[in-house]
């Protein structure tokens, strides 16, 4: 069997790996910036995070970064991304230097 390497856009992509089956999940975090935007989600993005992330990054892949940078907001990232709810959007800039992108 082949193992699966996760790629960098990936909130599995620091988790250990034993053969095809991943270890306890290492989260990844994203740092707070003074030039990280204030955002209210829309109704377009209703448990929508993956359609924001290619919105705003060109890469739905990202979905998961708006839990990463707003934990205390945002704990089921598919259903708490709700119309009204207001995060911190980081910049493409910080995302390349922080995940390697």
């Amino acid at each position: 069997m082949a193992t699966v390497q996760y790629t960098q856009d990936s909130p599995y992509a620091l988790t250990e790996m034993y053969g095809d089956y991943l270890d306890v999940m290492t989260y990844r975090t994203i740092p707070q910036n003074e030039d990280d935007v204030i955002y209210t989600v829309t109704m377009t993005y209703k448990h929508r995070p993956d359609l924001l992330a290619f919105d705003l990054y060109n890469n739905p892949n990202l979905w998961w970064v708006f839990q990463a940078r707003n934990p205390n907001s945002i704990q089921d990232p598919i259903f708490d991304f709700i119309p009204g709810l207001r995060i911190y959007i980081p910049k493409q800039e910080t995302l390349e230097s922080v995940l390697g992108l």
